[in-house]
Formats: structure tokens, sequence, C-alpha cells
């Protein structure tokens, strides 16, 4: 695999593919560096009713009793 970053200077670029290369699928990709690169939103792919029973209930409780004690902080912490 071959990667640069070049700054072209017009709208044209002349490449010169190595030999090995020949014969070959190749992709080119043409981007500017500083373009946000487009992310897919993840999406969950299990529903919570189906997750009911992988954690006990003491875990469960702890995870939630963190999770309300870290969005009181954060509600705390906003107020100010």
């Amino acid at each position: 695999m071959i990667k640069t970053i070049v700054t072209p200077h017009s709208n044209s670029y002349n490449l010169t593919i190595p030999q090995n290369y020949i014969g070959k699928k190749i992709e080119i990709l043409i981007y500017a560096i500083d373009e946000p690169i487009e992310q897919k939103p993840t999406v969950l792919k299990k529903g919570i009713s189906e997750l009911w029973g992988s954690l006990s209930d003491k875990t469960a409780y702890e995870i939630q009793k963190h999770v309300n004690e870290s969005r009181n902080n954060w509600s705390d912490d906003n107020s100010k």
C-alpha cells in the first residue's frame, strides 16, 4: 500500500502507478484532510428488554446508582 499527502497546485495531478499494481484493481481516494469524515450513527442492535438478565441484580443496582450519581453531579456542575 502506498499513501502520501500532497498539496495540488492545479486541478490536474500526474500519478505514477507502481509496476506491481498494474493489472490489479486499485482504489484512488481524493479528499481534503480538513474535511470531516462522515461516520454512520451507531445503532443499538438489541433492545433493553433483550439484555434483561445479563447482569446480576446487585451489579445492575450498582451501575444504576453510579449513573444517577453521575447525573446529579453533572446537574450540580452545570447549575453553577
